[in-house]
């Protein structure tokens, strides 16, 4: 176990340790350590102090609960439609499959680039599209992504795009699982689709379901990459529209050099991921776990 515990703490450990110390001063990043250099100084919780007194990082807390709730109500309900959809045995199923995990196997920096030639104002395939249709009334003045009322919609719908994909294959798994001979009973007992689906159906995809859950909220906190490419050159605006957490720290940390403030951000990101995934385990999937468990040591 050891070399694989010495990477772990060279590469989490000890850079999240020296993000919290490095959260408690006002340093540049440069000329040395803080607390050594004197280009910092100790500024105790005035970094954290100064992020909640924040307009655009209160903003981003606000535009990631939205994207949440969009992604659970949304994304996840639309994956699982579809995968409950291709567990019918029908002609072309496995094309279909195929063509809807695509998407995810793309890396997101290419996402963000594909989708940042399609939504463009001139010449972007969607507008061409819109217009040869005769409906070029439909686009924005500003554009897809230069409309700050719409940027955030725009962006989880390329989200979407990206990650239903992964999801999907996930409940499909989840949904094999589950012995045919369940559904069959009770449609033999007059159950109607609708019914065994909520009754049947749903229920045995509780854990599969809750693990897809916390993936998504996880992902939802994290996001950079893709609306960062998507939105340059202006990273998640115009005005912020669609700036999250990670981008906002990537601004003070890299273009401002304020390596304090952006370490603190960065904490800040790191302390809500841990309450929710332990708050969720403990609460939510403790009941999926134990029967892991006792699954396994029956066995």
């Amino acid at each position: 176990m050891l070399p694989g515990l010495a990477m772990f703490g060279l590469l989490v450990i000890i850079p999240v340790a020296a993000a919290i110390y490095f959260s408690f001063f006002q340093w540049n990043g440069l000329g040395g350590p803080p607390g050594v250099s004197q280009t910092s100084s100790w500024v105790g919780l005035g970094n954290f102090t100064r992020a909640f007194s924040d307009s655009v990082f209160r903003g981003d807390l606000w535009r990631g609960f939205v994207l949440m709730v969009l992604s659970l109500t949304i994304q996840l309900p639309l994956s699982l439609g579809l995968a409950l959809l291709l567990h019918e045995k029908f002609p072309g199923r496995t094309i279909f499959r195929l063509l809807f995990f695509a998407p995810y196997v793309i890396s997101e920096v290419i996402t963000g680039v594909l989708f940042g030639v399609i939504l463009r104002q001139e010449g972007g395939l969607l507008n061409e599209v819109l217009r040869s249709v005769g409906l070029g009334s439909l686009i924005p003045v500003n554009g897809w992504l230069g409309t700050q009322s719409i940027l955030l919609f725009v962006a989880f719908a390329v989200i979407t795009w990206k990650y239903f994909g992964f999801h999907m294959i996930i409940y499909m798994a989840g949904r094999q699982n589950i012995p045919r001979e369940l559904t069959e009973a009770a449609m033999t007992d007059g159950a109607t689709p609708w019914q065994v689906f909520r009754h049947v159906t749903l229920p045995l995809l509780g854990p599969t379901i809750r693990v897809t859950i916390f993936l998504s909220v996880i992902g939802v906190i994290q996001l950079f990459d893709m609306i960062f490419v998507l939105t340059a050159p202006n990273f998640g605006g115009p005005g912020h529209a669609a700036e999250t957490m990670a981008i906002t720290m990537y601004r003070h940390g890299f273009q401002r050099f304020e390596v304090g403030y952006a370490s603190a951000i960065s904490v800040i990101m790191f302390l809500i991921c841990l309450v929710f995934a332990l708050g969720y385990i403990r609460f939510v999937m403790r009941r999926d776990i134990e029967g892991a468990v006792t699954t396994v040591g029956g066995r």
